[in-house]
């Protein structure tokens, strides 16, 4: 069986997450309220967490908000990043709050003076800093953005590398999918940092899924990132839906089962999409000990009977649909014939012996 080897790194500490090798790969979003509205952005983090969110940054745009993350803290598990710009102040005055990382962009915190003070700041409250680049901040042009990522980046640890502190955490995104991809890669080639992976504006919904996925999943597949972060114009909640299917399309990760259904043909008599959204509902009514449980299973609903059970043939179960039946079936054998209208209860009683069996 084929498994990603990831790119050997420093371990860096995030709250209770650890992230680099040998840990998973771990799932970050952003508040997308601001700080200071602590309730708005304490609902948010909850709703993150459930979600199945491990860490989550937080736009600091002033005192007002550095001063929220405590009160934040208070009420809320995961570990928090102070995601700051422009102002080193602000850098401090989050630390003071109590926040798990910070955040800052050399282009446009690059004072040496004050970059010492952030890092000293951290040092003292031993937590890491995200040196997080990006092209649209770049304080010098080129044609060539990715070297001019990489630079700006290494040009900023020297300052690191003269207070011995190494709990760094590296990004470096371009305005473009390639671009990106490109500057982690040369990076990857001179430190052993860990590395957060994300594609910055995307554009709608649809389109932040694609390149994300083609972004991030070429460099995953080369064992490049420790956190990624899916950037979407949609619910953060969602950010973290789709970093849960990309890291286990991968096989990085693991959360529940795994549903497979066809793209249907000319063949399929039935509405699979309706059927497949009513089973996902049933899925979610299990608890979370049942989802561990299943974890390494997949589960097949297929649109045709002819072709069903044997392309799905490694699926722990699936069902497969005429017009008039649905045909359940184990590991390509066929176990019975059920209801057309019962069909997806009936695959999902069949999860649920599958459970039974896990559990002995």
């Amino acid at each position: 069986m084929f498994k990603i080897k990831r790119r050997k790194t420093r371990t860096v500490k995030i709250g209770n997450i650890k992230i680099g090798s040998g840990h998973p790969v771990a799932i970050q979003s952003m508040v997308k309220v601001r700080a200071s509205d602590v309730e708005a952005s304490v609902v948010q983090i909850n709703d993150l967490q459930r979600a199945g969110c491990e860490i989550v940054r937080i736009a600091v745009e002033d005192l007002k908000d550095a001063s929220a993350i405590a009160a934040i803290k208070r009420k809320t598990r995961l570990p928090l990043v102070a995601d700051i710009h422009f102002d080193h102040r602000l850098a401090l005055a989050s630390i003071e709050s109590g926040v798990d990382k910070i955040r800052l962009n050399p282009g446009n915190i690059y004072k040496e003076s004050h970059v010492r003070s952030v890092i000293d700041a951290a040092k003292q409250a031993h937590i890491p800093i995200r040196i997080g680049a990006n092209s649209g901040s770049l304080r010098t042009r080129s044609s060539d953005t990715a070297g001019a990522l990489v630079k700006s980046v290494q040009e900023y640890l020297k300052v690191f590398k003269r207070m011995k502190f190494h709990d760094i955490v590296i990004s470096l995104k371009g305005s473009g999918i390639l671009e990106t991809i490109y500057a982690y890669k040369k990076m990857a080639r001179v430190c052993d940092y860990s590395f957060h992976l994300g594609v910055t504006a995307t554009g709608l919904p649809l389109d932040g899924v694609v390149k994300s996925s083609a972004g991030m999943g070429v460099l995953l597949f080369a064992g490049i990132g420790d956190t990624i972060r899916v950037s979407l114009l949609e619910q953060p909640s969602e950010e973290v839906r789709v970093a849960q299917l990309l890291l286990a399309s991968l096989g990085l990760r693991t959360f529940g089962p795994q549903l497979v259904c066809c793209p249907t043909c000319g063949r399929c008599e039935v509405d699979l999409s309706a059927k497949a959204h009513r089973f996902e509902a049933l899925l979610s009514q299990l608890s979370n000990s049942e989802k561990e449980l299943l974890k390494n299973t997949k589960i097949a609903l297929m649109g045709c009977v002819v072709n069903g059970p044997g392309e799905a043939r490694d699926a722990e179960a699936g069902i497969a649909f005429s017009r008039h039946k649905g045909i359940l079936f184990e590991k390509g054998q066929i176990v019975k014939t059920v209801g057309l209208a019962s069909g997806e209860k009936e695959l999902f009683n069949q999860l649920k012996k599958v459970i039974k069996k896990n559990r002995r």
